[in-house]
């Protein structure tokens, strides 16, 4: 396993417009790659941001039809790097659609993994979601082999149930990844807090790539693309307004070193209610 990684997170703000969206994240990824980025990992709705029902459904396919994800394997290949899209909506039925997360290499997809919780919310001031509307929710924890140990798959709202992250840790994950699109009024309130937590509680890297600003539908996102350190220090922290590809470097060893002072993970009990 090699023990150093320069990651990439990608910060966007995704729109209606597929390829427009595809164009964007490339020349990014693109970026990043050119800083010597090995591993790059690209928000939650990289190629499509829409709630609108007629318009998802309209601009999706089956995984096998996605032409923006053969794009994307064919960037990994030619650029020799590791991918995340962090998530694309594709059709699983007539009805209704996953969204799903694709761990890419330069050999092809690794690892898929499906959003589980459903981001089903009224806030303040009148704003509101319902996923399930649209989606289906995923049931399949996932920590797929990569060169710099196992990597756990988590999208967005997922990030709220710290069960999964400990389940994904106690799986063999060493890092974690968090694609977003947080709405600006959680992210103000809990974005920080809750990826710091999760890397602390499971003595793992934290990356979070996400959207940031006003999109073409309304929606406005916190951005903050983050990633932090398994004893919870931020090291990488893309602001709320500014698109972009932030590079920067793992030491892997950190995570034996955090496991090593607080051993959570091995205290875990089983209590009776």
């Amino acid at each position: 396993m090699n023990s150093k990684l320069s990651a990439g997170l990608i910060q966007l703000c995704s729109s209606g417009d597929i390829n427009e969206n595809v164009k964007s994240a490339t020349k990014l990824i693109q970026e990043a790659a050119g800083e010597g980025a090995e591993f790059v990992l690209t928000p939650e709705n990289t190629v499509l941001l829409e709630n609108r029902t007629r318009q998802l459904l309209a601009n999706t396919t089956p995984e096998k039809d996605n032409q923006s994800l053969q794009h994307f394997i064919g960037l990994a290949q030619d650029l020799g790097i590791w991918l995340l899209i962090g998530s694309i909506a594709v059709k699983v039925s007539d009805t209704k659609l996953a969204n799903r997360s694709f761990l890419i290499s330069p050999q092809g997809i690794m690892a898929r993994y499906d959003k589980i919780h459903m981001f089903d919310v009224d806030l303040e001031g009148g704003e509101s979601y319902r996923e399930s509307k649209n989606f289906e929710a995923g049931s399949q924890i996932v920590v797929a082999e990569t060169p710099w140990g196992g990597l756990g798959l988590t999208v967005c709202y997922d990030l709220r149930f710290p069960y999964l992250y400990r389940q994904l840790a106690k799986a063999g994950a060493s890092i974690i990844s968090v694609p977003s699109a947080f709405t600006r009024q959680t992210g103000k309130a809990h974005w920080h807090v809750l990826l710091r937590a999760r890397a602390i509680e499971t003595g793992c890297f934290i990356l979070a790539p996400a959207q940031a600003g006003e999109h073409s539908n309304g929606r406005v996102t916190y951005g903050h693309s983050l990633a932090v350190n398994p004893w919870g220090e931020v090291l990488a922290d893309a602001g709320e307004v500014a698109t972009g590809a932030f590079v920067f470097t793992l030491n892997l060893s950190e995570v034996k070193e955090a496991r090593g002072k607080i051993p959570a993970l091995l205290h875990d009990k089983e209590l009776e209610r």
